[in-house]
């Protein structure tokens, strides 16, 4: 059975990547190796998912191979996806109860989920021309999300392409975690280090130090935890 996350229930659906992209020749021949070893996984780009009027947009890297490439749902059944949804819950910007599957009950409040790369890249890395030609993708969805005025984005690849797509150059605007800038336009950009598997054990992030950024993201926009109001 063909785990899926139908494309109908991203907020932005107009601008999603089509099922089979061709656009990236490297993640077009890993995808059609993917179909071939897990044809019951999504294997597909990944649409983003969350509250269409969300006020916060979490920016990830690429779907990871046993997380939103298998499940279709971003952070969904990978290590990175427990600290973040765990921390969403805790600040009240999702609801439910996170199971690792996009039939769970979880829902996003205020927040929505976004990634750099629509496409999983082998190893987990995406080269420069894979990131810049899914740039089409990135900032189509950010303009269909208007009311978005926070970004946090997880990790640097991450962190350049919101840079890019708030209409800055990434020289103006180093990475770095809890690093924070302001775009011509007003809107705020937070960044974090990722929350891998590997930063999480390596202990470069710990889950004091990812809240302390959502907690900011709160500050900036004016908002209280719902756990604290």
């Amino acid at each position: 059975m063909l785990c899926c996350a139908p494309a109908t229930l991203s907020p932005v659906p107009q601008a999603e990547a089509p099922r089979d992209c061709p656009l990236c020749p490297r993640l077009v021949r890993f995808r059609e190796e993917c179909r071939a070893e897990h044809p019951g996984w999504w294997n597909a780009p990944v649409p983003a998912w969350g509250d269409p009027q969300a006020w916060l947009a979490v920016v990830g890297l690429a779907p990871g191979k046993h997380g939103a490439n298998r499940t279709g749902r971003p952070f969904t059944g990978d290590y990175a996806g427990e600290l973040l949804y765990a921390t969403l819950l805790k600040y009240g910007l999702a609801e439910g109860e996170y199971r690792a599957d996009p039939a769970d009950s979880l829902q996003l409040k205020g927040a929505v989920i976004l990634n750099s790369v629509k496409c999983l890249p082998p190893a987990n890395k995406p080269e420069p021309s894979e990131i810049a030609t899914c740039r089409t993708y990135f900032e189509a969805a950010l303009t269909e999300l208007p009311t978005v005025r926070v970004l946090v984005a997880l990790g640097q690849i991450a962190h350049v392409a919101a840079v890019r797509a708030l209409g800055m150059k990434p020289s103006a605007a180093k990475f770095g975690h809890a690093a924070e800038v302001v775009a011509p336009d007003g809107r705020v950009l937070l960044s974090s280090y990722h929350s891998s598997r590997y930063n999480q054990n390596t202990g470069k992030l710990d889950a004091p130090m990812f809240e302390r950024v959502f907690e900011r993201a709160l500050a900036v926009a004016g908002r209280r935890p719902e756990e604290f109001a």
